[in-house]
């Protein structure tokens, strides 16, 4: 026994000093912890090279943001600079463009805007979701308006004309959006107010110019985004829904309120479903917009004669109503550092049947802007025979670095002939000037704008991030019209060389 006490003994200090020995290697103080990140707003440079999402300017939930896009360009073929205007110049090749034009080219790459959003938990899952946000010419201050220039050019016949055109911004305060709503990662988000049409949701993802004035005609033109007419790229009152399952998507809108409310229509719906497969993101989107208002001013030429408003309609602006309803597919794929884009439309244009429209030919009605468009200048019976225009689009983008990515991108309209009774000879009704000096008709093509036309646009676009709230880009798109499309025209094709720089904050 007293063997094994000794033994256990021996054992037992021997562990104790192995114990010390090892201990004696350890470190006799704690690794220090790693040095705290450097603050985004550690410095003007620190700020700039932080992206909006990783450094927001927000307090309890309410996140302040703005965007500035200035720059100049050349076109072809262009008109005045209009304070008002949302892009500024007209990029795309439009009814009124005369000479070349070299100047001031703002918003090029995406409208300058400053806004206010929310989110706020309310309780555990829920949160308060909102967005305020308006849309402005950066030299001018002035906020976007695409009717109040249509009015201010009544006077001027098209080749004494700056920039005009219909639009959904109107220098509302809240001309880009304003909602309010409640979101929840299971059961989706339900959001009220002004809000962006499902197609004009989708010129970020699918559109390879993402939705660019002077690059993309379907960012440029609101028959997109639209269904058809630009005024309803955006509900003034209307609800929407969207809620995600896993790799799918679905969502909806619905518009109520008139034109009285301040929309562009009686009534709309859309409905979209979607979802994202690996690098492959795909949506159809189905869209009815119930007596959609075209809005236009006076000044136009026939058989070489200007015409301009006199009289009454000097205030006033005219209205084409329709019932427009449309199909949209939409896909995008991601492999590595490339994107290519590929996106279609079918938009059925038809005689408004409803009586809302039958009041305002009666009575005429107030438009947006607060404008007036008097009964006798309202035109319900345009698509006799409906018109059929088709909007396809396909591009690429290749990241070249992580800060400069390259862009192209190819867009087709299709316009089907919609001439009431229409014949091969049927599509002929008068003359229209279309070439010769901008302040003289010299020209003329046998033409009517319900005849079947296209437009073709092609663009590039070289966009390097210098730091992460910087765009420093240079771009360019050529456009034609042909046909009934470009019935009118002083000029029937432009291209737009511009260069710019853009800010977010």
């Amino acid at each position: 026994m007293r063997f094994l006490r000794h033994l256990l003994l021996a054992s037992t200090a021997g562990l104790l000093l192995a114990g010390a020995a090892q201990a004696a290697d350890l470190p006799t103080k704690k690794t220090p912890p790693a040095p705290p990140a450097t603050s985004c707003f550690a410095s003007f440079y620190d700020y700039m090279n932080s992206t909006a999402a990783d450094c927001p300017l927000s307090y309890k939930g309410i996140t302040l943001y703005a965007t500035i896009d200035v720059g100049v360009g050349y076109m072809s073929h262009g008109e005045g600079f209009n304070r008002e205007f949302p892009t500024g110049p007209e990029y795309l090749v439009s009814k009124n463009e005369q000479g070349a034009y070299s100047g001031l080219a703002p918003n090029a790459l995406s409208q300058s805007n400053v806004g206010i959003k929310i989110k706020e938990e309310f309780t555990p899952g829920w949160s308060l979701v909102g967005d305020v946000n308006t849309g402005f010419d950066p030299y001018t201050l002035q906020l976007a308006n695409g009717p109040g220039p249509m009015l201010q050019n009544n006077e001027n016949i098209l080749p004494l004309q700056n920039a005009n055109g219909d639009s959904s911004r109107a220098a509302q305060w809240d001309n880009t959006r304003g909602y309010l709503g409640v979101s929840n990662a299971t059961f989706g988000t339900l959001t009220a107010g002004r809000l962006y049409s499902l197609q004009n949701d989708s010129l970020a993802i699918y559109d390879p110019m993402g939705g660019s004035y002077a690059f993309s005609p379907i960012g440029y033109s609101g028959a997109y985004v639209g269904t058809g007419q630009t005024e309803d790229a955006r509900f003034n009152t209307a609800a929407k829904y969207a809620v995600t399952i896993g790799q799918f998507r679905a969502m909806g809108i619905y518009q109520f309120g008139g034109y009285g409310q301040g929309n562009a229509s009686d009534g709309a719906y859309q409905a979209q479903v979607g979802g994202t497969f690996g690098g492959l993101s795909v949506d159809a989107i189905y869209s009815y917009v119930k007596d959609a208002v075209n809005l236009a001013n006076f000044p136009s030429i026939t058989g070489g004669n200007y015409t301009i408003a006199t009289g009454a309609n000097i205030g006033t602006l005219k209205a084409t109503l329709s019932d427009d309803s449309s199909v949209t597919l939409l896909a995008k794929y991601t492999m590595g550092p490339a994107q290519f884009f590929g996106g279609y439309e079918y938009i059925r244009f038809a005689n408004p049947s409803d009586s809302y429209a039958n009041n305002a030919k009666a009575n005429g009605f107030t438009a947006l802007d607060d404008i007036p468009v008097l009964a006798a200048n309202v035109t319900l019976n345009t698509y006799i025979d409906n018109k059929i225009l088709q909007i396809m689009w396909t591009g690429a983008k290749y990241s070249v670095l992580s800060n400069l990515d390259i862009t192209g991108a190819y867009y087709h309209y299709n316009q089907n002939n919609f001439y009431s009774g229409a014949s091969a000879t049927a599509c002929v009704k008068g003359t229209q000037a279309n070439t010769g000096s901008p302040l003289s008709a010299t020209g003329t093509q046998t033409i009517n704008s319900a005849c079947a036309g296209t437009l073709d646009a092609v663009s590039a676009l070289i966009d390097w991030r210098p730091l992460k709230r910087l765009d420093v880009y240079a771009g360019l798109m050529y456009s034609q019209v042909n046909g009934g499309l470009s019935a009118g025209y002083l000029h029937t094709n432009n291209i737009d060389p511009t260069v710019g720089l853009r800010l977010s904050f």
